[in-house]
């Protein structure tokens, strides 16, 4: 309990300390991700407060630069120590499929945005925000209703989280 009463603080801080605006990445709404009572959430929140920003490269995995499934791959491996396998055509095979209307925060949401073999994936963490890696903002968070990502939505996979 006290723990999680100190991260509520320091995201506020965070997020109202260090911004000028009252929304985060896209215009996600500060207060929608502070109200998350969700650990995989919150793990997640953390997650993208040390990557946020952070270029999108392809084939990168570091800080210096990072795609999209090696963004997935190293948030399950930092956050849930559950292994991820490296390209988005093999982590689209792994867990079991979810519904769209099922998502819960930490499933992986796929999306076809070009050609048969154009894909990307990010980590869904609840109200229809997930967290990737864009090609275009780098590390950051979304909506799904975003009419580019709710056109392009593919499927979504559940992947059991070892701990956390």
């Amino acid at each position: 309990m006290w723990r999680h009463a100190l991260l509520t603080v320091y995201l506020v801080i965070f997020l109202y300390g260090c911004s000028s605006t009252s929304t985060q990445d896209n215009g996600i709404s500060n207060n929608l991700i502070l109200q998350s009572s969700s650990p995989i959430t919150q793990a997640l929140l953390r997650q993208h407060q040390v990557w946020r920003g952070t270029p999108y490269r392809l084939g990168g995995n570091s800080k210096n630069g990072i795609d999209c499934s090696g963004f997935t791959q190293v948030t399950f491996t930092e956050r849930f120590h559950t292994q991820l396998r490296r390209t988005t055509k093999d982590q689209v095979t792994q867990g079991k499929p979810v519904s769209k209307s099922m998502l819960q925060p930490g499933d992986l949401v796929f999306f076809k945005t070009g050609g048969k073999k154009v894909r990307h994936v990010g980590i869904y963490l609840e109200d229809g925000v997930f967290l990737h890696a864009s090609t275009s903002r780098g590390v950051t968070l979304s909506r799904l209703d975003n009419p580019y990502w709710r056109q392009h939505y593919w499927t979504a996979r559940r992947i059991p989280i070892s701990r956390w």
